[in-house]
């Protein structure tokens, strides 16, 4: 019996090897462009910027959410904090989905791996989920619901108050950035941070793909998919699309190859296209949504995501059909299983001297005076900013940053593990051993380092979270040096 499948799993094994290989070079474009905005463009009016939903603004959190991170974990987290520090909820959630589908890696993936179809139909999906969110989520995310869910917040007060230690503390100018090898030592961080993070998802997706290629045949598809009944056809398959997404746990790029295999498998266009759009509603990111938002929002926010990933998948599916753009043939295979001296090879060749060359900036970059205001998250390996990360914890008086909630809690079970895991490698700020202080107005824990503001009075020393607790400092002093001991 098992001689008879380990060849099968071989085949897997190589069919999910050479669809990587395949997609190795726009992968390391597609990221090092991807994260060389992130280093480069500030956030720090992101939240301002999203104060409600109106058109304007709604393309103003596209944008933002193109250039920031496509982990459908940071963006959730990302959405998280946005919402904490009082941007608009709807406006969050259109920043989340930008994040995750207007991104440049996912579009080249898609080129390479399944057609310039399928990436034009996520360019333009994109923007159709993003109405129709905008339009429904008015009528099924009220006010009621959503302030309740503010109300809610776990650390939606730490991460307000840590927000605004930016408006005390402007960094350099991304023009600056550009002319320094601390700016680009930092973009390279940003690369191979966010390829160590998002690697579960990525050997996750290939593999999945390779075995479904392989071992799932023809017939097991069509029990699952209806086919040859028209509209049914394509109604049910955009719906059925985010379904599989949610079982299938696997997110942000992994989803690509797995998209790949439903296609050759005979799922139709439009619910490739509503599965690749369903990154957001994968089963461990349901589970943060009732942890961020509770039970109530989260089965709101599950309802309309759904809705509007298969609404969109059908439109565009109509779009493409109506413009004859839909590929009439599939592929027998997603990949070919062998190397060929091709332009793939010559180009993943480069792609892997220049992941090389920035690898060795990452781990060079306190020469290059790079890391000032950024951290290591110890879970996975994501570069935060520590002026606005998610979440934050000191261990052993070593403060760490965190990309999410979701990490802090990881760290919080087994510290230990991870900080072994770290230490040798990290010699940046979250390694530095803390000192905490109190701020005097709001009762919060500081580190001096980080203080929004500092002022002086009878001697001694008091250190704010933020530029508003310091002028209410100036404003009675003595009532609150009485109340609090500061650091001398």
């Amino acid at each position: 019996m098992i001689a008879a499948v380990l060849p099968d799993i071989g085949r897997s094994f190589k069919e999910a090897f050479f669809m990587f290989w395949e997609t190795l070079w726009p992968i390391v474009l597609g990221f090092g462009l991807s994260v060389a905005v992130q280093a480069f463009v500030s956030r720090e009016q992101m939240q301002r910027t999203l104060g409600n939903h109106r058109p304007a603004t709604v393309a103003k959190a596209g944008g933002l959410g193109m250039i920031s991170s496509s982990c459908s974990y940071a963006a959730s987290a990302m959405a998280k904090s946005l919402v904490d520090k009082g941007a608009d909820f709807i406006a969050s959630m259109v920043f989340m989905f930008a994040s995750t589908n207007l991104v440049v890696e996912l579009g080249v993936v898609l080129v390479i791996l399944m057609g310039w179809q399928f990436a034009a139909a996520e360019f333009v999906g994109g923007p159709i989920m993003i109405v129709l969110l905008v339009v429904l989520g008015g009528f099924i995310l009220t006010p009621r619901v959503v302030a309740a869910a503010r109300r809610g917040s776990s650390n939606g007060d730490e991460v307000s108050h840590r927000s605004a230690v930016l408006s005390g503390a402007a960094g350099p100018s991304w023009r600056a950035k550009l002319s320094t090898r601390a700016g680009w030592s930092d973009a390279a961080s940003y690369t191979i941070s966010d390829l160590k993070m998002l690697r579960r998802e990525l050997a996750v997706g290939y593999l999945v793909a390779g075995f479904l290629a392989v071992l799932v045949p023809p017939g097991a598809w069509n029990a699952m998919f209806i086919r040859g009944h028209g509209a049914w056809t394509v109604l049910e398959n955009a719906v059925v699309g985010p379904v599989i997404a949610f079982v299938s746990c696997v997110c942000s790029i992994g989803n690509v190859p797995m998209a790949a295999a439903l296609w050759k498998g005979g799922i139709s266009f439009g619910g490739v296209v509503s599965f690749l759009f369903a990154d957001l509603v994968a089963a461990p990111l349901v589970m943060i949504y009732r942890r961020y938002y509770g039970g109530r929002l989260t089965l709101r926010l599950v309802a309309l995501f759904w809705v509007v990933m298969a609404g969109a998948g059908l439109i565009v599916e109509e779009i493409f059909a109506g413009a004859r753009l839909i590929p009439r043939r599939r592929p027998s295979a997603i990949a070919a299983i062998a190397f060929h001296w091709n332009y793939t090879s010559v180009l993943n060749i480069v792609a892997l001297a220049a992941f090389g060359y920035l690898y060795w900036m990452y781990r060079n970059r306190a020469r290059f005076g790079g890391g000032v205001g950024y951290a290591l998250d110890p879970v996975c390996g994501m570069q935060v900013r520590t002026s606005d990360a998610p979440a934050t914890s000191v261990h052993e008086r070593r403060r760490y940053w965190f990309c999410s909630d979701r990490c802090a809690e990881r760290f919080a079970l087994t510290p230990s593990r991870f900080v072994n895991a770290l230490a040798p490698t990290h010699e940046h700020s979250e390694m530095e051993e803390t000192t905490l202080v109190t701020d005097p107005v709001c009762g919060m824990s500081v580190d001096p380092a980080d203080a929004a503001s500092i002022r002086t009075y009878e001697g001694r020393n008091y250190f704010f979270c933020t530029v508003g607790c310091a002028e209410a400092f100036d404003l009675d002093p003595g009532r609150y040096a009485a109340s609090t001991v500061a650091d001398s």
